[in-house]
């Protein structure tokens, strides 16, 4: 094999773990975000144990593409996830700082290597002096207080509120007294682009499903969309329903999910559709769309009252 041959090959190779990173990343936050919630027993030990295989997939895979930067940065994440894996064990809010700041290492190492933008952890931590905290037990009652005054009209339907007492009664429970007000403004903030990202995508992909339904409604078969590379449109719905899992959007997983079935059953020829039905799908994809807007709405506003109690 040439050199050029050689490097073309070792490019490529980079190319492909750099997707496969972003992937183990995407994975490793959205289980990390829900392991600082508190998740009952089992399901704490099987979040950390994602995050500890997503980090050792990619030392590993790191090292035999001879990144050694990136396969030292993720190795040496490894006993920051054993210090929040037990969680009978007294956790910390700097157990989760630590991890953060490191995994902010593991994300510098795999641009410097690659030459694609991986975004940085940031670590709630700051270099000028200590982090600013928050008595756990005064947050909790703050929390509280959020809920009890609200009214009908402004119920919070995310439970986000819902959601940070959760994990500050289970911080509390492990006998943790100081809340980190970074480490809280960052899960804010990483759900605030959660949303915006899940919602980016339906919007994006809002067209071409239009167009999909309107040409399998004319019996014309199914549209190439310029869009869609090499994915057919179940593939497409597919990745809708993975990506509002992963936000946890509970009534647009229902719904993809329900789309995914009714597409794949159109597609292999199973069931002949009648148009009324078809618009009657169209119908529900813009009531859907609009739901995920109001819902993006609604975590926005959550983010905005629960921001209204911490410390500034």
């Amino acid at each position: 094999m040439s050199v050029e041959t050689e490097d073309a090959f070792q490019k490529e190779l980079v190319e492909l773990f750099a997707q496969e990173a972003q992937e183990w990343l995407q994975q490793i936050h959205v289980a990390l975000d829900e392991l600082q919630q508190a998740p009952p027993f089992e399901r704490h030990c099987a979040l950390a144990q994602t995050i500890k295989v997503g980090i050792s997939n990619l030392g590993g895979s790191a090292a035999t593409l001879n990144l050694s930067d990136v396969e030292r940065a993720s190795f040496a994440a490894l006993p920051f996830v054993e210090a929040v894996q037990d969680p009978s064990a007294r956790i910390s809010a700097d157990d989760f700082i630590a991890l953060c700041k490191q995994l902010g290492h593991v994300h510098g190492a795999l641009t410097k290597a690659t030459g694609v933008a991986f975004e940085e952890e940031q670590a709630p931590a700051s270099d000028d002096g200590p982090p600013a905290m928050i008595s756990t037990n005064d947050f909790l009652v703050l929390l509280r207080g959020l809920q009890d005054q609200r009214t009908p009209s402004d119920t919070f339907h995310r439970n986000l509120v819902q959601t940070i007492v959760a994990q500050t009664e289970g911080l509390i429970g492990r006998g943790a007294e100081q809340c980190n007000v970074a480490s809280i403004q960052e899960f804010l903030d990483r759900s605030a682009e959660g949303d915006h990202g899940f919602l980016q995508i339906v919007r994006q992909e809002f067209p071409d499903l239009t167009a999909v339904l309107q040409t399998l409604k004319s019996g014309d078969g199914v549209p190439s969309s310029p869009s869609s590379g090499s994915q057919n449109v179940v593939e497409r719905v597919a990745q809708l329903w993975s990506a509002a899992q992963q936000v946890n959007a509970s009534h647009a997983m229902v719904f993809f999910m329900g789309l995914h079935s009714f597409l794949t059953i159109v597609m292999q020829r199973r069931a002949v559709v009648s148009a009324k039905n078809y618009d009657a799908i169209q119908s529900r994809l813009v009531q859907s769309v609009k739901q995920i807007e109001d819902w993006a709405e609604s975590g926005r506003k959550e983010r905005m009252v629960i921001q209204s109690v911490l410390p500034h």
